[in-house]
């Protein structure tokens, strides 16, 4: 029984064996005639081929070349994105400065216009104080002019009452032959005439121009006499005298318009130097001097006595 088990089984395995080779041949024979049976392509079919690979290969480069411009652009617009917000911020900042400034000259306007508006305010009440002032000025300017008028007209009344006085004195015609001194308001008479000293020094110009403001002019010295007497009477202080070349250099006239005929020079003088055209009284002698320079004063203020004295002396 076993046997026939065994031969079964080996008799079914060469069944399977045999089954086995049957489909490998078949196989085989299969694949060749499919090998065989491979068809033979044309020029034609070799073109369309190489064409179709052409461009595949050109679309890849294509897509490589689109995708490689995508990321570049991608890059460039985040960049400028980047840039653009950086920009924006900073303008903004700009701005904001740029506001605070214009705020800040806003209120500086407000305050200067303001500034401004009061300014014009003082300044409307200045210039009415101004006028006001003005007003007043020209008002006291009358009155100091009145007054020196008067006191100009008080002082000749005076002076002309002391001469009278001391005529009356003395006896009506009789010359005097003695200086007889008489203190008025700062006045001193002697020989038919009144003169001041002054304590204070002034240019010639201004001197001569106080001294005819007050109805006199700078003392004439025409003989040994009056010179003796205004030394006397300045204390051998030096002084303006009434002597000028300033018309002519070297002519020597008097505030009342007559010629030097002879002087009380010192030696050496006068010299003319560095427009020297007036003169100077001192205790050694005259010397003229520029006429800007400062020295005190002699006024004199000659009376009518004088002027009758002087007549009647000519004839």
């Amino acid at each position: 029984m076993l046997e026939s088990i065994y031969g079964n089984i080996n008799t079914d395995g060469e069944e399977m064996n045999t089954d086995t080779n049957a489909d490998t041949m078949k196989s085989y024979d299969v694949r060749t005639r499919t090998e065989n049976q491979t068809p033979e392509h044309t020029g034609s079919d070799s073109v369309t081929v190489r064409s179709s690979r052409a461009a595949v290969v050109c679309l890849a480069l294509l897509c490589v070349l689109l995708l490689t411009a995508v990321i570049v652009l991608c890059v460039h617009i985040y960049t400028n994105n980047t840039n653009y917000t950086q920009e924006r911020d900073q303008l903004l900042t700009k701005i904001n400065n740029l506001t605070e400034v214009r705020d800040q000259i806003l209120t500086k306007y407000i305050n200067m216009t303001n500034e401004r508006d009061g300014l014009l305010i003082k300044n409307d009440k200045l210039a009415k104080q101004k006028d006001q002032f003005s007003q007043e000025r020209n008002q006291l300017q009358k009155i100091l002019n009145e007054t020196g008028d008067l006191e100009l007209q008080l002082n000749n009344l005076l002076l002309l009452k002391t001469s009278f006085i001391i005529q009356c004195t003395v006896g009506g015609n009789h010359e005097l032959t003695a200086e007889l001194l008489v203190f008025t308001d700062g006045w001193l008479y002697s020989n038919f005439s009144f003169y001041f000293i002054s304590l204070l020094k002034k240019s010639w110009t201004e001197s001569r121009r106080y001294c005819t403001e007050r109805g006199a002019d700078l003392i004439i010295i025409n003989n040994r006499e009056k010179q003796e007497f205004a030394k006397r009477f300045s204390n051998g202080n030096e002084f303006w005298i009434g002597l000028t070349d300033s018309d002519k250099e070297g002519n020597w006239k008097w505030v009342d318009g007559s010629t030097l005929t002879s002087g009380f020079w010192r030696s050496g003088e006068p010299n003319g130097k560095n427009g020297e055209n007036c003169v100077v009284s001192f205790s050694s002698g005259w010397r003229d001097h520029p006429s800007n320079n400062a020295f005190r004063w002699i006024c004199e203020k000659k009376t009518l006595s004088n002027e009758l004295h002087i007549k009647t002396t000519d004839m």
